[in-house]
């Protein structure tokens, strides 16, 4: 491992940027981000957790569902740390970092049953649903209308799947009680 190690950027600062956007206002949207980050990268996880621990009749389509939801999240996140950089910033990369500028609640390690395991998922994904929004707005009014673009998008296919995920908390179901047993 080398030991010699040149910084190029410190964490938590914001340069110049190639966009033309204000140092000023990058800074405001890069804060915003890393929150949006940080989020995506603890939904990211429950949402794997819930995939690997899933049982029950529905187990293969809430599974592969739940799989789906995960590799669109951590896609997101992609984008987020991309744009991050774009605009000047240092994107949140180290899990201590992520867990202490997330604005959501961490799920604790214990396993529940599939429905307990839906509705968190539906809760954080409300929460972060309602932080999109306001950084949509945010963004719009500092003049990056492609942060918000992009953000706008990722909304979009967030509220699909949480749209999904009240279906599939929905009483209706063709498993009969005795097979629950």
């Amino acid at each position: 491992m080398n030991t010699q190690r040149t910084v190029r950027q410190e964490a938590g600062t914001v340069e110049e940027n190639a966009l033309r956007l204000e140092t000023a206002k990058a800074e405001q949207i890069v804060d915003a981000l890393n929150a949006d980050l940080a989020n995506a990268y603890v939904l990211y996880h429950q949402l794997h957790k819930h995939h690997w621990n899933v049982e029950g009749a529905e187990f293969l389509d809430i599974h592969v569902f739940l799989q789906e939801v995960y590799e669109d999240v951590e896609d997101a996140a992609d984008g987020l740390a991309e744009r991050l950089q774009a605009l000047g910033g240092v994107p949140h990369a180290s899990m201590t970092t992520l867990a202490d500028h997330a604005t959501v609640e961490t799920e604790d390690e214990d396993v529940y049953d599939v429905r307990t395991s839906l509705a968190n998922d539906l809760e954080m994904m409300g929460d972060i649903i309602e932080s999109y929004r306001e950084h949509v707005e945010l963004t719009e009014n500092l003049g990056d209308y492609a942060t918000a673009e992009m953000l706008r998008e990722q909304l979009e296919t967030l509220e699909e799947h949480a749209h999904h995920i009240e279906h599939y908390l929905e009483d209706d179901t063709l498993v009969v009680e005795s097979a629950t047993k």
